[in-house]
């Protein structure tokens, strides 16, 4: 066991420190590290733990992290892997926020990030088409998946797409059968009360209940946070919360650890600790209970039809999330560098002697600033 700890911990740290691009890229950087590496689960597994991970509260690749290291040492497993996983970014976001509140502006580390994002296209390119390779079971579920996908383009929930994907397609799978006997999975949801409380215990509360009630990805987040800490406390204004947002794009890890920014802002360093607890603490419940319940689905035909429509929606969601990360960074408007270093690490990720994940990122921080400075030079001459 102390082994796998000390397995765990190195390997989570080293993704909290090098995990940049949002969930999806989370996802695929995850899979190709505990599936295609190391075989702690085999695909089928990973994909039952992603579909069901995207039906319920909390940031989807942290609780993946978590689900990992659960599956692979317990308890303190999962404890382990979501430490590591978080740690490093909350540090690295903590660090923004000193010179935030010391300078009144954020590090000019722009620059550094030109190339992450087109190198981040190629890695969760290459997880979509080993997960969807795994996913389409039958032809039908190809509908399935693209009819979520088009849905979460058009502006549906992705918990909602999610969800109504895995009802047709647990209905068309079974359709023969005789009986339905569906179960519900209730979630629990905090509700706050007005509590004569200090503010460094209102403040781990508020983003405990954010964390409680947090569907989707961690990008929703931005609506939480305004609703609750602009509008309702009025502890933040509209440009700070922006500046929070953008310090959690710029470090690498979990999306949420904007809350140690938000904490540090409104109670320094004591105000981050708890916010960063409570935005994560419900993920660590939520997985220690969901977890050994994935298997028992698969005993069920109907439920089993269930799961595996679910995981081909959720693929259609991470094909959805590529395209609009895609247009995004290269066509919106054109970027000539996102263009380059997208076709190297491209050539990289995929050629004969395949590099992983971390190495691609890094040569796509490097190329991208590269080509920042040689623009930069381009143009002052």
């Amino acid at each position: 066991m102390g082994h796998s700890l000390i397995t765990i911990g190195g390997l989570f740290l080293r993704l909290g420190f090098t995990a940049f691009g949002g969930p999806a890229a989370h996802i695929a950087m995850l899979e190709e590290e505990v599936v295609s590496r190391r075989k702690w689960m085999s695909r089928q597994h990973f994909l039952d733990l992603m579909g069901a991970t995207n039906l319920i509260p909390g940031p989807n690749s942290t609780e993946m992290v978590m689900h990992t290291g659960l599956h692979h040492a317990g308890v303190p497993g999962m404890l382990v892997a979501g430490l590591s996983f978080i740690l490093p970014a909350a540090g690295l976001t903590l660090l923004l926020a000193y010179f935030y509140v010391a300078y009144g502006s954020l590090p000019q580390v722009a620059p550094f990030l030109i190339g992450v994002q087109p190198a981040v296209l190629v890695i969760i390119s290459g997880a979509i088409f080993k997960l969807g390779k795994k996913a389409l079971k039958h032809r039908y579920y190809l509908l399935i998946g693209l009819a979520v996908m088009a849905a979460s383009l058009g502006g549906i929930n992705e918990v909602l797409a999610i969800l109504a994907g895995g009802f047709v397609g647990m209905l068309g799978i079974r359709a023969k059968e005789h009986y339905f006997s569906p179960s519900i999975l209730f979630f629990p949801v905090l509700s706050l009360t007005e509590v004569e409380a200090d503010k460094l215990w209102a403040l781990f509360l508020s983003f405990l209940k954010i964390g409680a009630i947090l569907f989707g990805s961690g990008y929703v987040l931005v609506a939480y946070l305004e609703g609750e800490l602009v509008e309702k406390l009025g502890w933040l204004t509209q440009q700070q919360l922006l500046d929070a947002i953008a310090a959690g794009q710029f470090t690498p890890g979990p999306v949420l650890t904007t809350a140690t920014f938000i904490g540090y802002q409104i109670g320094g360093w004591s105000g981050a600790a708890l916010a960063t607890l409570g935005i994560f603490l419900p993920s660590f419940c939520f997985v220690a209970l969901l977890n050994p319940l994935i298997p028992k689905l698969r005993t069920s035909p109907w439920s089993a039809a269930f799961l595996d429509a679910v995981n081909i929606s959720a693929v259609g969601i991470m094909l959805a999330v590529l395209m609009q990360m895609g247009y995004q960074s290269i066509f919106a408007p054109f970027d000539w560098k996102a263009l380059v270093v997208l076709l190297a690490t491209t050539s990289f990720f995929f050629g004969q002697k395949r590099f992983g994940s971390m190495a691609t990122v890094l040569l796509g921080i490097v190329l991208g600033y590269g080509l920042y400075l040689l623009e930069q030079a381009f143009f002052l001459n």
